[in-house]
C-alpha cells in the first residue's frame, strides 16, 4: 500500500507519469494516423 499511496501523493513521481502518458498517447496517436494513410493509399 505505501508504493500506491507514493504514486498518489509524490508528485515527483506523478507529473512525469502524465507526461509519459500524453507522449504515449501521441506516439498512439501517429501509429494510427500513419497506418490509416498507408492503408488508403493503397485502394
Amino acid at each position: 500500500m505505501d508504493f500506491f499511496n507514493m504514486l498518489l501523493n509524490d508528485p515527483m513521481v506523478y507529473i512525469p507519469m502524465i507526461g509519459l502518458f500524453i507522449v504515449l498517447g501521441i506516439c498512439g496517436y501517429y501509429v494510427y494516423y500513419f497506418m490509416k494513410n498507408i492503408s488508403e493509399s493503397e485502394k
